[in-house]
């Protein structure tokens, strides 16, 4: 879709709203009504209109003293998970490519959203002809893949109730659907420091995934390695890629500022 197309598709109040967010991206800490109304050659009932609705949703507020409106909360957290994701992604690099050097295997770094796990970047070996390739960009059940599982455990019990449905989705004969044994689970894997997947959400495929936290030690993320279940069998999983990838975990932490 060319850029002249994609115009078509512009909602005239979210752009205004957009408009009335980037007057703040100058000198101005604060501005009024009048001074909007002015700046964007739109009638002051259109500016208090937006206004309000920003200021509802967290994205702008009210000065009660001078009656003047600044930006809002919501926008420092919307910068913060901006430079932490396009971090995470830059420092994680490197590491991506080392570990997939040595293991010869699809190497990826991941975050959480709301309802499942988001692979981001993917490493890939040069000499497999029989690989496989994360779906970047797309959410993946966190119960049933070792990135959920790596973020899911070092979640309280009362986290996971809240993050979880009742009712956990099958995706193979292999998904653990009862909820008692996933959390069995899923203290093994804080106390192991890794999660595995074999064949739980795509059949024949398995990967391993160790946490990843950043300067305030929470868990931001996950690195995994994934390939063919034939390829990644117990063994191997335990005696080599395992440590491999809680190495590279910690050390990706350590350049997001986590000190242990």
């Amino acid at each position: 879709m060319t850029r002249r197309e994609k115009t078509n598709y512009v909602i005239q109040s979210v752009a205004h709203s957009l408009d009335v967010l980037e007057q703040f991206f100058g000198d101005a800490d604060e501005l009024g009504v009048t001074e909007l109304s002015k700046r964007l050659k739109l009638h002051k009932n259109n500016v208090f209109r937006l206004l309000a609705t920003l200021e509802a949703r967290g994205y702008i507020e009210q000065n009660r003293a001078s009656e003047n409106y600044r930006l809002g909360i919501k926008c420092l957290l919307l910068g913060r998970r901006y430079i932490h994701h396009m971090g995470l992604v830059r420092q994680a690099r490197p590491i991506l490519t080392d570990v997939a050097r040595q293991c010869r295997e699809s190497v990826f770094v991941s975050i959480v959203r709301r309802d499942g796990a988001v692979p981001l970047e993917v490493a890939e070996p040069e000499d497999r002809a029989v690989r496989i390739t994360p779906p970047i960009g797309m959410t993946l059940p966190l119960h049933c893949t070792a990135i959920g599982k790596a973020h899911l455990a070092f979640d309280t019990e009362e986290q996971i109730r809240a993050t979880l449905p009742e009712q956990l989705t099958r995706h193979t004969d292999r998904t653990i659907v009862d909820r008692a044994a996933l959390i069995e689970q899923l203290q093994a894997v804080a106390r192991d420091g890794y999660a595995v997947d074999n064949g739980e959400f795509f059949e024949d495929v398995a990967s391993v995934a160790a946490p990843v936290r950043d300067y305030t030690r929470s868990v931001v993320g996950s690195l995994a390695v994934a390939g063919p279940a034939y390829r990644l069998g117990p063994e191997r999983i335990s005696a080599e890629l395992a440590p491999m990838i809680v190495a590279a975990g910690r050390e990706l932490s350590h350049r997001l500022g986590f000190n242990e």
